[in-house]
C-alpha cells in the first residue's frame, strides 16, 4: 500500500461490498499530497470501484464569518476542477454533516467511507453522528500531521520537551515523499457540477470584508511556499519574533484549510542548504503538539483544560485589582491604553492575521484587562476565531491556552492577576523589536 497503515484508524468495521468509495473531505482541502484521498483511491482500485469526494458545508462553524467561508469556498472550487481531471467528482453538500453524509452514502449505495482527521470536538461529533447511521467500513486518515496524532503519542504531552523526542524518532518513517494521485479508471455516475454561487448564499455567517494580501487554493499555496523558500527562509531565525519585519512564512491560512500539506512544506524546506531548524520546530513539533493537546484534552477551549497549577494560581489571584478593565466591544475596536496591543488587534481585524509573537502578548493582556480568566479566555477565542483566517484551529486554541492558562509552560515568579502564569510586558516587547516601526506598518494597512 502507498499509504502507511499506521496513518489509518478504522472507525467502523463492517463487511465490504460492491459500490463506490467516498472520501469525506473536511480539514484537508487539496488534491495533491493528501493521504486520505490516496487511501480512498487505493480502496476503490482494489475493488474496481469509482471514487468520489464530498464536502459538507455547515452553515455555521465556530464563529467563522464570510471572510473565512469565502476563502474556503474559492479553494474548494479549485479542488473540484483538479479532481475532475482525475475522473473524480467533488460533491458539495449543505447542512448538518453527520446527517447529510449518511444520506449521501445510502443514496449512492457506497461501499466504504474515508475521512481526514481533526482533533476538534465538532468534527469528531459529526463522525460519531455518521457512525450511528451507517453500516459500511469507515476509515479515518491523518492527512494533516506528518506523524499521525495517535502514533506520535498516546496521551496529552506535558510540553514540547516531552513531545519533541517522540516525534523526531518517528520522522524517518513518516516524513516520506508522496505518491502522485492518478486519474481514476472507474467513473462515478450521476456527476454534476456544483453551484458555487448558491453555496455562498447558503452560509449563515456574519459579514466581514475579505482579505486581499493572500489568495486561496492549492496553486496559490505552492507559489507562496516557493516565495518563502526563496526570499524569507534564510532570515527566519533572526527575524521571526520581529513583527515589524516580513520574516514569517505566512503559510498558516493554507495549512489551516489544508490547501498545502505540512509534510510537503517540510520536504521542500529540507531540500535547501540553509539552517531551517527553527522553522521546522514550529512547523512540526509545535504545530503537531497543538493537535495532541486538542485530541487528548476535550476541554481545550475552557478553563477546565488548564493544568492544575495554573487553575489554582489563577483562582487565587482572580480578585486582584486590575489597573485597566475593558469590555469586549472596546477590545474588538482596539480601544485600549496600549498602542502595541491596539495595533495587533487592528492588524487582525483588517488583515485576518496577527504575528505569532504578538498573539501571545495580545492574549496575555486580555487576561490582565478582564475581570476573570474565564472571561479572558472567551474573549480571546471569540476575537481570534472571528477575524483570523487560521482561527478555529488547534494552533489557536493551544496558543491561547498557553498564554492565559499555562498549557505547555511552567510556573513562573508570582505576580498580581497572573499568579504564576508567564507574564509579558510592553517594555519586554520593546527590547525585542521596534514597536513604533510595527505600528507604522499596521497604520499603512488600516488606512
Amino acid at each position: 500500500m502507498a499509504v502507511n497503515p499506521k496513518r489509518v484508524k478504522t472507525l467502523v468495521e463492517a463487511e465490504g461490498k460492491e459500490g463506490p468509495v467516498i472520501y469525506w473531505m473536511s480539514r484537508d482541502q487539496r488534491v495533491r499530497d493528501n493521504w486520505a484521498l490516496l487511501f480512498a483511491q487505493e480502496l476503490a482500485r482494489k475493488n474496481t470501484s469509482p471514487v468520489a469526494a464530498l464536502f459538507c458545508l455547515s452553515p455555521e462553524f465556530l464563529g467563522a464569518t464570510s471572510r473565512q467561508y469565502h476563502f474556503m469556498l474559492r479553494g474548494l472550487k479549485e479542488v473540484e476542477k483538479d479532481l475532475r481531471q482525475l475522473n473524480i467528482p467533488l460533491f458539495l453538500l449543505h447542512g448538518d454533516p453527520g446527517r447529510k453524509i449518511a444520506q449521501f452514502l445510502k443514496a449512492h449505495d457506497a461501499a466504504a467511507l474515508v475521512s481526514d482527521f481533526s482533533p476538534l470536538r465538532i468534527n469528531r461529533s459529526w463522525k460519531v453522528s455518521a457512525i450511528e447511521q451507517i453500516a459500511i467500513p469507515f476509515y479515518e486518515v491523518d492527512a494533516h500531521n506528518i506523524v499521525p496524532c495517535w502514533v506520535a503519542s498516546s496521551k496529552q504531552e506535558w510540553a514540547a520537551y516531552t513531545f519533541r523526542p517522540k516525534v523526531r524518532r518517528l520522522l524517518s518513517e513518516f516524513l516520506e515523499e508522496f505518491p502522485a494521485v492518478s486519474k481514476h479508471p472507474f467513473r462515478f455516475e450521476d456527476w454534476a457540477e456544483n453551484d458555487w454561487d448558491e453555496a455562498e448564499k447558503s452560509v449563515k455567517a456574519g459579514a466581514l470584508p475579505e482579505v486581499k494580501w493572500i489568495q486561496p487554493g492549492e496553486k496559490a499555496a505552492r507559489d507562496h511556499l516557493i516565495d518563502f523558500l526563496n526570499h524569507r527562509l534564510s532570515g527566519y531565525e533572526s527575524g521571526r519574533n520581529d513583527p515589524a519585519r516580513d520574516a514569517q512564512s505566512g503559510l498558516s491560512p493554507y495549512l489551516h484549510f489544508g490547501h498545502i500539506s505540512a509534510q510537503r512544506v517540510a520536504l521542500q524546506v529540507l531540500k535547501g542548504s540553509q539552517d531551517s531548524s527553527s522553522f521546522l520546530e514550529e512547523l512540526i513539533v509545535r504545530r503537531e503538539l497543538s493537535d495532541n493537546f486538542c485530541y487528548y484534552n476535550s476541554n481545550y477551549d475552557s478553563f477546565d483544560g488548564f493544568p492544575d497549577w495554573a487553575k489554582e494560581t489563577l483562582r487565587i489571584h482572580e480578585k486582584d485589582r486590575r489597573e485597566y478593565i475593558y469590555n469586549l466591544k472596546e477590545l474588538e475596536a482596539g480601544q485600549t491604553h496600549d498602542v502595541l496591543w491596539n495595533a495587533a488587534q487592528l492588524e487582525m481585524v483588517h488583515k485576518g492575521k496577527m504575528h505569532g509573537y504578538l498573539r501571545m502578548y495580545w492574549a496575555k493582556k486580555i487576561l490582565e484587562w478582564t475581570e476573570t480568566p474565564d472571561e479572558a479566555l472567551r474573549a480571546a477565542i471569540y476575537l481570534n476565531d472571528k477575524y483570523e483566517l487560521d482561527g478555529r484551529d488547534p494552533n489557536g486554541y493551544t496558543g491561547i491556552a498557553w498564554s492565559i492558562g499555562g498549557i505547555h509552560d511552567r510556573a513562573w515568579k508570582e505576580r498580581e492577576v497572573f499568579g504564576k502564569v508567564r507574564y509579558m510586558s510592553y517594555k519586554g516587547a520593546g527590547r525585542k523589536f521596534d514597536i513604533d516601526a510595527y505600528i507604522r506598518k499596521v497604520e499603512s494597512v488600516v488606512r
